[in-house]
């Protein structure tokens, strides 16, 4: 594709097919994403409509991106070898042009050095500037292919008949070396401009080299062969040594090591790993060797998805690019009317004297006018912006999350897990029974405990399981989880509940003795969680349970707040606790003993207020906040990485990548708006110059070779802004 009114086509096309949903091409990629029926569509249909109009579709599922760049290395290559090739002619062209111009035999040479150039280097552009122009289209090369047919064919009229001007009193003039220049200039635009492009993807081609091409295949025997990646299944069991990239994800059932998942985690430390704990493809093996049974392999890795979420990302469209695709679809037709009538209004004005300015003036019309740099002004920013984001481990699932992420004034954070260690411990107990009635009493608490989700309650279970071992099983019936509130169940008949103060004072029997609340207070006033545990109207033990908040969580609420973005906390926990925690992070506005119900009526508070909202959550307790938010941000920690929830995944536990995230946002954002200004008044001012504006008034005339290489600057200069965000801090 050569330029935005290329990408327009495409899209066109293949939106308009039986079975497609929705079609979005990005130009700067070289990418289509189709939402379509397989049941009424194939790929290969798509690839023949996508063909029939003069371009080409890589369809294949193995090893597509690999084929689309050994593609775009074949293009980048055969375009060095045509620019260099058209400049080493326009070299001695420009120079016969110049000194010999008035020479009888120099139209002949010039014509001899211009043909190739034209014709050879520059043939592409004739090629699909015919094929665009039987399916009754337009784009950037029927623009070029045109302005230099008209020079050059112009030129060889006065070359064959000179007699025609000068029986007519006019001195004939060639203009082989404008016609050649324009090629030139455009095709070393093109190859300056792909390798800026091939620039602005090199975050998705370090995240695709993170995984390993061979694997070492265990065989039943013990033996090991070497195995290309696409050959293992899962099950299979796969050997990795020390210093290897671990090549698919599965369980560790042999060995042991040290594995550094910084790549993926964030995370700086290794981390141990022993049999049946979760390996990761692409994360390096440290130290020990070590047998896994593959559980995910090929495009199931959460390498694989990370990298196919970024492609995904960073070929989507803002919702400005709407503006450009309708500018692009009437953009080459306009550029044509303005050449023509450019053209007729010097005849009119200047009469036939004036034909051979009206001439170049049209020519300049058609070269200066450039539909690329708008084509580029959008995704290269968002393709070096997404990339740059992966990079820091921020995942933005698509350009209208980043576009409203940085619009946000107005941040909602969950507590637990996003701004705690979300490794709540139990610090404290104090127990209503006799010593020698815990015994029992600890082993039911462990087993009700045990079936709940909630990590207040496996911090439970952990301080059980420390203080008296291994728990002895007890069947356990009618568990109920009361969210918000608690649990219950029944063990040997009787009714068991554990949950916050509320609860306990609806179970209980009695007022909760005196000594117990003044404790409760006194933990909550530090900071911790409060758990009530009874049986039936008794009150059994209260437990105290401290998830000590995260270095830099207070670090992201300051930036945060220097960047003008209000921070709110929202908390299932009792307000003593939350005003604790809140004071300790130095957040004003806090929610405590809150429902998920009640998490997604105070984002609708807010947003009622006219406030822009990003929640943050874990991606599922959270979840309907994060679906009602304006922008949802879930804490990835890891592997468990909650990409199909939320638009932003922070891939780390460390909350400091979200004012990072709101930065980088608001940069590429910044850089779109930019583009789209620039490649604009560019022309704007680049047409009315070429048509001749100036000429009343200076006797100023855009020549046509000039008119190229301006149009050649724009789209580069376009690239050129983009990556600067690539090379930012």
């Amino acid at each position: 594709m050569s330029c935005a009114v290329c990408a327009a086509s495409v899209e066109r096309v293949v939106r308009d097919l039986p079975g497609v949903r929705t079609a979005a091409v990005n130009f700067a990629a070289g990418t289509l994403q189709v939402e379509y029926d397989p049941a009424e569509i194939s790929l290969e249909k798509m690839q023949e409509a996508v063909r029939a109009i003069g371009y080409d579709l890589i369809v294949e599922q193995e090893d597509a991106a690999e084929r689309q760049e050994q593609e775009q290395r074949r293009h980048r290559r055969k375009l060095k070898r045509r620019t260099l090739w058209a400049w080493a002619l326009c070299g001695p062209l420009m120079l016969f042009g110049m000194v010999w111009m008035h020479e009888p035999w120099s139209p002949w040479v010039q014509l001899g050095l211009t043909v190739p150039v034209l014709f050879v280097c520059g043939r592409g552009f004739y090629a699909v500037g015919w094929r665009q122009a039987v399916h009754g289209k337009a784009n950037m090369d029927t623009l070029v292919a045109l302005s230099t047919a008209i020079a050059f064919l112009f030129s060889l009229f006065n070359t064959l008949y000179p007699r025609f001007w000068i029986d007519r009193g006019v001195e004939p003039h060639v203009y082989y070396e404008a016609a050649a220049m324009i090629v030139a200039f455009v095709l070393l635009g093109k190859l300056l401009e792909e390798r800026a492009k091939g620039s602005t993807s090199s975050a998705i081609r370090r995240l695709m080299g993170l995984q390993p091409r061979q694997a070492r295949l265990v065989e039943a025997d013990g033996t090991e062969r070497e195995v290309p990646i696409a050959a293992l299944r899962p099950g299979d069991r796969v050997g990795v040594r020390p210093g290897e990239r671990i090549p698919v994800d599965g369980l560790v059932v042999e060995g042991g090591s040290y594995v550094d998942e910084s790549m993926i985690s964030g995370e700086p430390l290794p981390v141990g790993k022993q049999p049946g704990d979760r390996v990761l493809a692409g994360t390096i093996n440290q130290r020990g060797a070590f047998v896994l049974e593959a559980q995910a392999v090929g495009a199931g890795t959460v390498l694989a998805r990370i990298v196919r979420m970024v492609r995904e990302a960073q070929g989507s469209k803002a919702p400005v690019q709407r503006i450009v695709d309708r500018v692009s679809a009437v953009f080459v037709p306009t550029v044509m009317a303005v050449s023509l009538l450019t053209f007729v209004v010097w005849l009119v004005v200047g009469g036939s004297g004036e034909l051979t300015r009206g001439l170049l003036a049209a020519v300049s019309v058609l070269v200066i006018a450039c539909p690329c740099a708008l084509g580029l002004a959008t995704p290269t920013a968002l393709m070096v912006g997404i990339g740059k984001a992966a990079e820091g481990h921020i995942l933005i699932k698509d350009a209208f999350a980043l576009e409203n992420l940085c619009r946000i004034d107005t941040v909602v954070l969950d507590k637990t897990g996003t701004l705690t260690e979300g490794r709540p411990t139990v610090t404290d107990w104090a127990w209503q029974v006799p010593v020698e009635e815990r015994g029992h009493l600890q082993t039911i608490l462990g087993a009700v405990e045990s079936k709940s989700e909630h990590p207040l309650a496996a911090a439970v279970v952990a301080a059980l399981q420390n203080e008296a071992g291994e728990l002895p099983a007890v069947e356990v019936s009618d568990f109920r989880s009361l969210t918000g509130r608690g649990i219950e169940a029944r063990v040997e008949g009787v009714d068991y509940w554990v949950g916050s103060r509320g609860m306990a004072a609806e179970r209980l029997s009695d007022t909760i003795p005196e000594r117990l609340e003044a404790l409760a207070e006194r933990w909550q006033e530090a900071g911790r969680s409060v758990v009530w545990y009874g049986r039936g109207a008794e009150l059994l033990a209260v437990a105290a349970i401290a998830d000590p908040v995260k270095p830099a969580s207070i670090e992201a609420v300051g930036e945060l707040r220097r960047m003008g973005i209000e921070v709110h906390m929202l908390t299932g926990d009792g307000r003593r606790t939350a005003a604790a925690v809140a004071a300790e992070l130095g957040i004003d506005r806090f929610e405590a003993e809150v429902l998920p119900d009640d998490k997604q009526r105070y984002i609708e508070r807010l947003q009622a207020q006219g406030r822009r909202v990003a929640m943050v959550g874990d991606g599922i307790n959270d979840s309907q906040a994060l679906a009602r938010a304006d922008v949802s941000v879930a804490m990835g920690r890891g592997t468990d990485i909650a990409m199909e929830v939320a638009m932003v995944t922070l891939m780390t536990s460390d909350l400091s990548l979200l004012p990072r995230a709101v930065v980088l946002s608001r940069r590429t954002v910044r850089l779109i708006r930019q583009n789209l200004f620039w490649a604009f008044v560019y022309n704007l001012i680049g047409i009315p110059l070429a048509a001749g504006a100036l000429y009343p008034v200076w006797g100023l005339l855009l020549n046509p070779m000039w008119a190229s290489a301006a149009m050649a600057f724009s789209s580069l200069s376009v690239v050129t802004n983009s990556l600067r965000l690539k090379w930012s801090k």
